[in-house]
C-alpha cells in the first residue's frame, strides 16, 4: 500500500507524470480573438450572410480554421456544421444556431470521445440586440480561441480516443449550443467521457482590482443531473456527493496543472452562483463535463455595451483580453485533452462490497488497454484521493484487507502501459462515467 501526499496522489492519479509540454501559441490566440471581434457583433440572431459581420461570418471562419489545420494533416479532421432551428425569451423569431465541429478520430478506440467546447456567441447590454456592436473578445472570444488553437495543436497527433473541437452557437440566449452537442453526442453513439468547456478565460484581473494570472476556477457538479429518487437515496445514504464524474474528471484536470504551469481551483459547484453555461445541457444528458473559467472576472466587460462612464470603461474589448495568462489555460486544456485521449477508458461496473467485514472488496469490468489497474481509497472527509494499490491487467477485482467499507471511499482507475491513467471512478451509479 502506497500512502501519498494529497497532490502527488491526484498527479499520479491522472497520469501527470508522463505528460509532455505543449506548444501553445500567444500570437495564433491573439490572431483568433482579434478576427472574432472584428465580425462587430456574433450575436446569435445577427447577420448569417455578411461575409464580414455577424455570426455567420464568424461561424465560417471557424470551419475555415479547421478546414486549413486538417489540409495541413492530411485531412485528418472531419469538419462538421449540426444545425437546429429554436425559439425561447431570448429567441423571439425561430433561429437556426450552428455549431462548427472538428473531430479527430480516434486509432484504437474511437467511440470514447472527449470534447473541448467554447461559444462563438457574443452579446451587449440588451440579450436581444442582434444589431449593435457585441466584440466578445474575453466572452468567449478567448474559449473559442482555446479551441481553435487546441485543435492546430493536437491535429499533428494521433490518438486513442477521438477528440472533438466543439465551437458553439446560442449560449446567450438560452444555452442552445450546448444543447445541441449533447443531442449530435447522443446521435452519433459517442461515449462521451469527457467536456471541458471553456467560457470566459483570457482575463487575469477583476472588477475589483485584483489580479491573478497564475490560477484557474474548474467548476463541477456534485450529484448528477440525471439522478433518479431511487439513486439519490442510496447516494445520500452510502456517499457519492462529491464524487460524480465530474468531480473526478475536475481532481483530474488538478492533477496535470505542474505541467501547464497554472494552478487550477476546484470549485464544488455547477457553474458560478445563480449563472451557467453550455457544460449543463451536457450533465443534463449524463455527460461529464466540467466548466472551465479564469479566477478573476471583470464584470465591467460581461454583457455591457462599449461606453465610458466617467473615467470607467465597459466592454468586452481585446484590451481586456491578458494572452499569456490565456495561453496557460489552452495549455492545462490541450495537457487534460492528450491524457484523457491516450489513457485507457475509465472502468464501468465499479462495484464494492464489504458490509459487516473487516475488508472491502472492489470489483470492475475489464479495459482493453488497459496494462494494470489503479485502486484507490480515501477519508470520507478527504478531498483528494490519498491510497491506492495496483492491479494486474488480467484482475479485475481486489480485496483490501483491514481496510473497512465504512470509513473510506473507494475508486478505480485504469492505467496504460505508458503510464497514463484514466480518471478515478467511484462505484455505483453516482461515479460511473458511462451508462451500464
Amino acid at each position: 500500500m502506497r500512502r501519498l501526499a494529497p497532490g502527488l496522489a491526484i498527479l499520479l492519479a491522472s497520469g501527470a507524470v508522463q505528460a509532455a509540454p505543449v506548444p501553445v501559441s500567444q500570437a495564433e490566440l491573439k490572431a483568433t480573438i482579434t478576427r472574432l471581434v472584428g465580425f462587430g457583433t456574433r450575436h446569435t440572431l445577427s447577420d448569417t450572410k455578411s461575409e464580414t459581420r455577424g455570426i455567420g461570418a464568424a461561424r465560417r471562419y471557424a470551419a475555415s480554421r479547421f478546414a486549413a489545420f486538417s489540409k495541413d494533416c492530411g485531412g485528418c479532421l472531419v469538419i462538421e456544421t449540426p444545425a437546429k432551428t429554436v425559439s425561447g425569451a431570448r429567441v423571439p423569431v425561430p433561429t437556426e444556431i450552428v455549431n462548427v465541429m472538428a473531430i479527430l478520430p480516434g486509432t484504437s478506440d474511437p467511440n470514447r470521445v472527449v470534447i473541448i467546447s467554447g461559444h462563438i456567441d457574443s452579446r451587449n447590454s440588451d440579450p436581444l440586440d442582434a444589431v449593435g456592436d457585441a466584440p466578445g473578445a474575453n466572452d468567449d472570444g478567448s474559449g473559442t480561441a482555446a479551441v481553435i488553437e487546441a485543435a492546430r495543436v493536437l491535429s499533428k497527433q494521433k490518438f486513442p480516443a477521438t477528440i472533438v473541437f466543439a465551437v458553439l452557437s446560442g449560449e446567450e440566449q438560452g444555452l442552445f449550443g450546448g444543447g445541441l452537442l449533447a443531442e449530435t453526442a447522443k446521435a452519433k453513439g459517442w461515449q462521451v467521457q469527457a467536456v471541458l468547456n471553456n467560457d470566459i478565460i483570457g482575463n487575469a484581473t477583476g472588477s475589483g482590482g485584483a489580479r491573478d494570472d497564475k490560477t484557474v476556477r474548474v467548476f463541477s457538479e456534485g450529484t448528477r443531473a440525471t439522478e433518479t429518487p431511487e439513486e439519490a437515496n442510496r447516494r445520500r445514504y452510502n456517499g457519492g456527493e462529491v464524487d460524480s464524474p465530474a468531480r473526478n474528471l475536475s481532481r483530474y484536470i488538478a492533477g496535470l496543472q505542474g505541467k501547464a504551469g497554472i494552478a487550477v481551483e476546484q470549485v464544488y459547484r455547477t457553474d458560478r452562483f445563480g449563472r451557467g453555461g453550455d457544460q449543463v445541457p451536457m450533465l443534463q444528458a449524463g455527460y461529464p463535463a466540467v466548466r472551465i473559467t479564469e479566477r478573476q472576472e471583470n464584470y465591467d466587460r460581461q454583457h455591457q455595451n462599449v461606453r465610458t462612464e466617467g473615467a470607467r470603461a465597459y466592454g468586452d474589448l481585446i484590451s481586456g483580453v491578458d494572452f499569456a495568462y490565456l495561453a496557460k489555460v489552452t495549455t492545462l486544456n490541450i495537457t487534460a485533452l492528450a491524457a484523457l485521449a491516450t489513457a485507457p477508458a475509465t472502468p464501468a461496473g465499479v462495484t464494492i462490497e464489504g458490509q459487516v467485514s473487516p475488508d472491502t472488496k472492489i470489483s470492475w469490468k475489464p479495459v482493453p488497454a488497459a496494462a494494470k489497474y489503479r485502486v484507490w481509497w480515501r477519508p470520507t472527509t478527504s478531498p483528494a484521493w490519498t491510497n491506492s494499490r495496483d492491479v494486474p491487467a488480467g484482475e479485475t477485482t481486489l480485496t483490501l484487507k483491514g481496510i473497512d467499507i465504512d470509513t473510506w471511499f473507494f475508486g478505480v482507475s485504469a492505467v496504460g502501459a505508458d503510464g497514463t491513467a484514466s480518471p478515478v471512478v467511484y462505484p455505483g451509479v453516482a461515479g460511473a462515467f458511462f451508462p451500464g
